[in-house]
């Protein structure tokens, strides 16, 4: 493979994997990485969390730094983007103007945010995080900012309404669902969130929708469908994320929400690879197509796209999981629990140190926890091992319990 061209685009987490996988399992050809931001790949999660508040500065989001790229011996075009993927000629065509062949291509490309599309949307002073200079800009102002109001109850807005609550700011959170986090937990664990963003001080409004924005003499107006209007110095807008997939479609790739790529991350040509937000994949676990959204995912998938591009038969069948940090809560969540219909409740040491355990017809699906890594851990092993685990055989069980259980090798029958 030294005569060969590996090229990598989209320059973050998962792309950033790929690079590291491929020198690891042996590839010494030429490796290029292309990102459309001028930074080295950094992490994205705390942007909307400790680095609003200031705990950290850019240079600590750098996954690594320069001369680790150059030990790595993978080529860096920065601030540059592909146009166009001639398939068949292997050949990519960049913003900048120049042409690119590859004998492998994988795409981690990633998603960008979804756009509130109405009336004032475009105004200073309202703000989406998914970029450094997104959420840096944000910092800046919320050091002035006095009142801030929140559109979207997921967690990205939800961890920065947290973040401007520590900082002392008035905070409304507008979710036009009837409950917050509705695509990514249970009703019982929202309805605990609720009351935990209201007893922090924050004005939380559900099943309300923003008409428009209005610019005011010294702030804005968020004008609800209702009509009514509330004043605020900034607005930040958390309502999903969009894949980041055109380039693929318009290579003719087979896409639907997403790139599809099977179980060892190969899209429709078996020269391109895919992985991370951007892709649609049938998971092992879920039984389901799905598209997820996670540092979990993106690093998995990326480790199997890497190895197909050498030539191995690895495939992807890693549990998803999950987190948030909200005030002094940590979420995490193993399993994806959509169309559960039962669940066991596993309390730790106080009220804010407690596990979900969500099952369909007997089975475990999956669990949120919060503040109990531990249990997090454990059920995140039994779902790997298929043990087998279901309602009755965990009733009763304590924290140590689960845990001793979830080390079981052989799987059980119920």
């Amino acid at each position: 493979m030294l005569g060969e061209t590996f090229v990598v685009v989209g320059a973050g987490q998962a792309g950033l994997q790929v690079c590291t996988t491929l020198r690891g399992e042996g590839f010494e050809g030429r490796l290029v990485l292309i990102g459309d931001e001028d930074s080295l790949p950094y992490q994205r999660p705390p942007l909307s969390k400790e680095f609003l508040l200031g705990a950290l500065e850019p240079a600590r989001l750098l996954y690594r730094n320069k001369e680790y790229f150059e030990k790595l011996d993978v080529e860096l075009m920065l601030n540059d983007a592909v146009t166009k993927i001639d398939r068949s000629r292997h050949v990519l065509s960049l913003s900048s103007g120049n042409v690119l062949k590859y004998s492998k291509l994988a795409l981690t490309t990633g998603s960008r945010v979804r756009i509130l599309e109405c009336e004032g949307g475009d105004l200073p002073d309202i703000f989406y995080i998914r970029s450094l200079a997104d959420s840096t800009k944000l910092r800046e102002r919320m050091r002035t900012a006095q009142s801030i109001v929140v559109v979207g109850g997921g967690f990205v807005g939800l961890e920065a309404g947290a973040i401007a609550r520590k900082m002392g700011k008035s905070v409304t959170i507008l979710e036009s669902q009837e409950r917050l986090m509705r695509r990514a937990i249970s009703q019982e664990l929202s309805e605990y969130y609720l009351s935990k963003h209201v007893l922090m001080g924050a004005n939380v409004r559900l099943e309300c929708d923003v008409s428009h924005f209005e610019k005011l003499q010294n702030s804005l107006g968020v004008v609800l469908k209702t009509g009514e209007s509330i004043t605020t110095d900034i607005v930040v807008i958390g309502i999903g994320v969009v894949p980041n997939s055109e380039i693929a479609e318009s290579a003719g790739l087979e896409c639907s929400n997403g790139i599809r790529v099977n179980q060892k991350c190969l899209t429709s040509d078996v020269d391109i690879v895919a992985a991370g937000d951007c892709t649609m994949h049938q998971n092992h676990f879920l039984k389901k197509i799905i598209r997820l959204e996670s540092v979990q995912n993106a690093v998995d998938q990326a480790k199997v796209a890497a190895s197909s591009m050498i030539g191995d038969d690895r495939v992807y069948n890693e549990v998803p999981w999950f987190w948030s940090d909200q005030y002094d809560v940590k979420l995490q969540i193993a399993g994806v629990t959509d169309g559960h219909n039962n669940h066991l409740h596993l309390c730790g040491q106080n009220e804010n140190s407690f596990s979900l355990l969500y099952f369909k017809a007997d089975e475990l699906l999956g669990a949120d926890s919060i503040n109990q890594p531990v249990v997090h851990m454990a059920v995140r092993k039994i779902l790997r091992k298929g043990l087998g685990a279901n309602s009755g055989v965990l009733k009763g069980m304590t924290v140590a319990e689960i845990i001793a259980f979830s080390k079981t090798e052989s799987n059980i029958q119920s």
